[in-house]
């Protein structure tokens, strides 16, 4: 039997010994979030897109929001102590964070940016998030993810 292939974020989640799920699915290329909750039957509210952003300073940062919600700029950049941000170019995604579009988790990036979890994420018992690569979802406690990621609860959506 082949050996599974680790990605950085479930590295790392097994070395912090955090209870996850792995979840697999067939995917190609790159799909939106919604798209694959609902091939997938997910909650939108508990699938978590992850959005990389660079500010004014030059320095990047990392939020994680419901699937079917827009960042509120604003309250991003407020968040993280910058005058305004703006999103990370596609084409800049993987050298910035090691990840692909549409494979990116807040798990695991070449650096450790800081990061803001959309507060809603506290409803649930568990959230889903990438796992690094197309066709693969991690499935844990927010409180997990804000330790692995030493992020911390924002509101960051447009109401």
């Amino acid at each position: 039997m082949g050996k599974e292939v680790k990605t950085n974020a479930v590295r790392i989640l097994d070395r912090n010994k955090v209870d996850y799920e792995l979840k697999k699915y067939e995917c190609d290329d790159f799909k939106d979030g919604v798209s694959i909750a609902d091939m997938l039957g997910q909650s939108y509210d508990m699938s978590f897109k992850t959005l990389v952003t660079v500010g004014k300073s030059g320095k990047y940062y990392v939020f994680a929001i419901p699937v079917d919600k827009e960042m509120d700029m604003k309250k991003a950049a407020k968040e993280v102590g910058e005058k305004n941000i703006e999103m990370l170019h596609v084409k800049d995604i993987n050298a910035v964070t090691g990840y692909i579009r549409g494979g990116c988790t807040p798990i695991g990036m070449k650096k450790r940016y800081p990061t803001g979890i959309n507060e809603s994420a506290k409803e649930h018992d568990k959230i889903i998030v990438s796992g690094g690569r197309l066709g693969l979802e991690i499935i844990l406690k927010p409180d997990d993810l804000i330790k692995v990621t030493n992020g911390k609860y924002a509101d960051i959506i447009m109401h």
